[in-house]
């Protein structure tokens, strides 16, 4: 029989989800967006009402909590997080979440807007679900499961836990973060004040996924500086930057390097963003790829670009600048393989097949395991992410609080 410890994650989740806790890559802000301290306040509020005494929010939103540890052994302290924010791709305003009783295999049309349909063959995981209550949004929005599921599991799980203190488990800390959608979602975490020496971020997909692979990331900025004059005089001597960064973006290849014709362990350069004016324009990128010799490479193909298109504009100059975001987690992970096994033997006392992945991206554990708290990605069943497609299994949310309470009770006995 499987075990099931969750029973009130999908009440949770559907109150987190109206939230709205959209965050904003271009504010200046920590948090970016006030409104995600919305939601951390009312966490606060609820862990305290199950009986944690330590819960604290910060200037930036933090949430910080402690679950006492119930063994007389000395066990490495865990920490569990997971991210408030929901991503900028779409609208996270007035989500109306809908729970999809005993799904029938068939397409789901939401309701607010009934071009928006989540067919199977678009989501072939959701032929494995027939029979889960699945949660989506209504056609307007997002869902948020991404990463509200991952937070209302990790409060499902503390309210099991401090009900029963007969389950044996070391001390294990609490965090949830802001703007992690953003790629600033530990920007100003207190490690000292966090005070764990492992970490899992519950920000995973699929059941039974388990990840200790990020993409390693950088940013790129192309400035490039044109000649302005009056269009009524300037044969010979305009040069238009704003043509200039068009060519550069045309440039790239069209087959390969791209996020949308890559997959598996394939890199890519995207721009994201471009503006500007006829004297000065601004290209920004993302390069993506596994290791940093590989972001190298395709930072200096990026160079090539730009200096070959420049050449043939005389009078405009351009500069490129690299910014690290983070970097592959794995490299940290594998110096410290208990991590990830007792991850493994969790999921598979759930009663869960494991599935070991890499991400196309990144988590808060991809910077928190640069910074001392090795953290691999746990499931949480959030699917279809950053779209009004976004939708999640009741089960699979419930098959994640099984696996927390196997594993701080698998670190316990391993210890």
């Amino acid at each position: 029989m499987d075990k099931n410890y969750a029973y009130s994650v999908t009440e949770r989740f559907l109150r987190y989800a109206q939230i709205d806790t959209q965050s904003d890559p271009g504010s200046t802000t920590f948090p970016s967006t006030a409104k995600q301290k919305d939601l951390a306040m009312l966490l606060v509020k609820e862990l305290q009402e199950i009986g944690i005494t330590d819960v604290v929010t910060d200037e930036f939103g933090y949430v910080y909590a402690t679950i006492p540890a119930t063994s007389a052994k000395e066990v490495p302290v865990i920490c569990l997080c997971a991210h408030m924010d929901t991503a900028p791709d779409c609208s996270g305003t007035n989500v109306k979440p809908i729970v999809h009783k005993a799904y029938n295999g068939e397409d789901i049309i939401l309701p607010d807007d009934k071009t928006q349909v989540i067919r199977t063959k678009d989501h072939p995981y959701l032929k494995g679900k027939i029979g889960d209550d699945i949660i989506t949004a209504s056609g307007n929005t997002l869902l948020g499961a991404d990463n509200k599921a991952g937070v209302a599991e990790i409060m499902d799980a503390a309210l099991y836990l401090i009900q029963h203190p007969e389950i044996k488990h070391g001390k294990i800390r609490i965090l949830f973060t802001p703007d992690e959608e953003v790629g600033r979602g530990v920007q100003h975490v207190n490690m000292e004040q966090l005070g764990a020496q492992f970490g899992y971020t519950m920000d995973g997909g699929e059941l039974g996924s388990l990840e200790d692979e990020t993409f390693a990331a950088d940013g790129v900025k192309i400035s490039i500086q044109g000649v302005s004059v009056h269009p009524g005089t300037a044969k010979g001597k305009l040069v238009s930057a704003i043509k200039v960064a068009a060519e550069i973006v045309n440039a790239l290849p069209k087959d390969i390097l791209s996020p949308e014709t890559t997959e598996d362990r394939q890199g890519f350069i995207h721009p994201v963003r471009i503006e500007g004016m006829v004297e000065k324009a601004e290209i920004e990128f993302i390069i993506r790829d596994f290791t940093a010799a590989e972001l190298e490479g395709h930072e200096f193909y990026l160079r090539k670009i730009m200096e070959t298109t420049v050449a043939r504009h005389p009078g405009a100059t351009a500069i490129m600048k690299v910014t690290e975001q983070y970097r592959n987690m794995k490299e940290v992970l594998d110096q410290h393989p208990q991590v990830v096994a007792n991850a493994e033997e969790a999921i598979r006392r759930a009663g869960i097949k494991l599935e070991r992945m890499s991400i196309r991206g990144g988590t808060d554990g991809s910077r928190l395991s640069f910074m001392g708290l090795p953290c691999p990605n746990i499931f949480t069943g959030e699917m279809a992410l950053h779209s009004k497609q976004e939708y999640v299994s009741v089960q699979d949310m419930q098959k994640a609080v099984n696996t927390i309470i196997e594993l701080v009770q698998v670190w316990e006995e391993r210890s």
